[in-house]
C-alpha cells in the first residue's frame, strides 16, 4: 500500500499469509486488529479510528512526504491475527547515511509463527530496497509512536504512546531481534509537584532577571507552538535517531494538538527576551475517550467536547521539553525546566490533575532524567527498541 515503488506480494508462511494492505477493507482491519488483541487489558485504551486513518493516510500525514511506506496485515484463513508497517524515511537516510529502515505498528496474537512471518515481510521489503539493518518499532517516526512497551503494562493508558502485549517482546527477540535503546517515561503526582518551585539557584536567577517564563499566546497559537517544536528540534538535534520535524510537520502537529492546547500548561522560557526553552504539558486524551472505543459515532463527539472542555480529567502528559542547545551544560541552563515546570504548576493544580507523564527520555540521557528525578519524577514505563542485521 501507499508509497512503494516496487509492489510488495503476499508471503506465505506456513498456515500464515502475510499480504499488502489494498484497500479500505484491509486499512480498517489494520486499525482495528489492536482492538481486539487488547480490549480487555487494563493499560490498553483505544485510539481514535479517525486519528489512526489520518497518521496512515497518505494525503494527510506529512511523514510520507519523505518516506516510502509500506503496510502490512498477516492472515490465518480469512481472519487477521497480526500487522506491520515498514518504512524507509528519507530524512533519516539523509542524517545518518547507515542504510537503515523502520517497522512499526506491530500487534498481533502470542504466536511466534505469526511474528515470524510479519519480520520475514518486512525484512524482505528492506532487503529488496538496499537496507542493511531494520529498526523499531518506530510508527512511523521517533516524532511519533516509539518503541515497543516491556514494562508498566497496566499502567495509565497515555496520549501517543503505545501499548503492547508482555508476549511481544519475547516473540521479537524470538525472531532475532536485539535491543538497540530503551526509552524511559516518567510519572509525577500531584502531591510531589505541589515541592516544586523554590530552592534558593532558582530563587537567585528569578532574582537577575535574566528570565522570563509566559504562558502560549492563542493569538498568536501558530507562532507559539511552532516555536515550541523549533526549540525542541534544536535541543534534541543530537540524540540518538533523533529526525527534526519539517516545517509540514511543524504545521501538522499545531492543528492536531490545538484542541488539547490549554496556554497556560505551556511554558515558553526566555533568556535576555530570545526564546530558550520550552515545556508543552496536555490532558490526556486516552483518559477522555477510554469509554469509547476508538469511535466517535453517535455520541462520542459530545462526550469527548465535554470531558475535554467541561469535564476534570486527572491526568496528562509533557510530550515536549527542552532548552536550546547553547543553554546545555551552563548553570543558568539547568535552572530553565524546573523554572518552566514551577510556572505551570499553580494552573496544574487547579485543573483538578493529578498525575503527569514525562517522556520519553533516552535511558542514557542522563541530564535529563537528572531533572525529571529533580522535580519529583519516578520511572514507571519502558518502551523498547529493537535491531537486526539483514542479510
Amino acid at each position: 500500500m501507499l508509497a512503494n515503488q516496487m509492489p510488495a506480494v503476499a508471503k506465505d508462511s506456513g498456515s500464515v499469509v502475510v499480504s499488502p494492505v489494498s484497500g479500505k477493507s484491509d486499512l480498517k482491519h489494520f486499525i482495528e486488529l489492536p482492538k481486539r488483541l487488547y480490549r480487555e487489558q487494563p493499560g490498553y485504551v483505544a485510539p481514535l479510528d479517525i486519528e489512526r486513518a489520518e497518521t496512515l493516510d497518505p494525503g494527510k500525514n506529512p511523514y510520507f512526504r519523505h518516506a516510502e511506506v509500506q503496510l502490512f496485515l498477516a492472515w490465518r484463513g480469512d481472519k487477521p491475527v497480526g500487522r506491520i508497517s515498514v518504512q524507509i524515511c528519507k530524512l533519516y537516510q539523509e542524517r545518518y547515511g547507515d542504510r537503515t529502515g523502520h517497522f512499526g505498528f506491530i500487534d498481533a496474537i502470542d504466536d511466534l509463527e505469526v511474528y515470524a512471518a510479519l519480520m520475514a515481510a518486512a525484512e524482505d521489503w528492506l532487503s529488496q530496497r538496499g537496507m542493511l539493518r531494520i529498526l523499531g518499532p518506530l510508527s512511523f517516526s521517533t516524532n511519533e509512536e516509539s518503541g515497543l512497551l516491556i514494562d508498566g503494562f497496566n499502567a495509565l493508558p497515555m496520549l501517543m504512546m503505545p501499548y503492547h502485549a508482555p508476549y511481544a517482546g519475547f516473540r521479537l527477540e524470538e525472531c532475532g531481534y536485539g535491543k538497540a535503546k530503551d526509552l524511559i517515561a516518567y510519572d509525577v503526582d500531584k502531591t510531589t509537584y505541589q515541592a516544586v518551585g523554590s530552592n534558593r539557584l532558582l530563587d537567585k536567577v528569578k532574582a537577575e532577571g535574566r528570565v522570563r517564563v509566559r504562558p502560549l499566546n492563542m493569538k498568536h497559537y501558530h507562532r507559539d507552538l511552532a516555536l515550541a517544536l523549533d526549540i525542541f528540534n534544536d535541543a534534541w538535534s543530537e540524540n540518538w535517531g533523533m529526525i527534526p520535524f519539517t516545517q509540514a510537520e511543524i504545521e501538522a502537529a499545531a492543528a492536531g494538538l490545538k484542541p488539547l492546547i490549554d496556554p497556560k500548561l505551556v511554558a515558553i522560557a526566555e533568556v535576555d527576551g530570545e526564546a530558550a526553552g520550552m515545556l508543552v504539558c496536555v490532558p490526556n486524551l486516552m483518559e477522555a475517550i477510554a469509554d469509547l472505543d476508538g469511535s466517535l459515532l453517535p455520541l462520542g463527539w459530545i462526550k469527548l467536547i465535554w470531558r475535554l472542555k467541561v469535564g476534570r480529567l486527572k491526568t496528562a502528559r509533557v510530550p515536549l521539553m527542552g532548552i536550546r542547545r547553547k543553554h546545555h551544560g551552563t548553570l543558568l541552563g539547568a535552572t530553565l525546566l524546573p523554572l518552566m515546570f514551577a510556572a505551570i504548576k499553580d494552573h496544574f493544580l487547579s485543573r483538578g490533575l493529578e498525575r503527569v507523564e514525562l517522556s520519553w527520555i533516552l535511558e542514557d540521557n542522563l541530564p535529563m532524567r537528572r531533572v525529571c528525578e529533580g522535580v519529583g519524577a519516578k520511572a514507571y514505563k519502558t518502551y523498547r527498541l529493537y535491531e537486526k542485521r539483514l542479510g
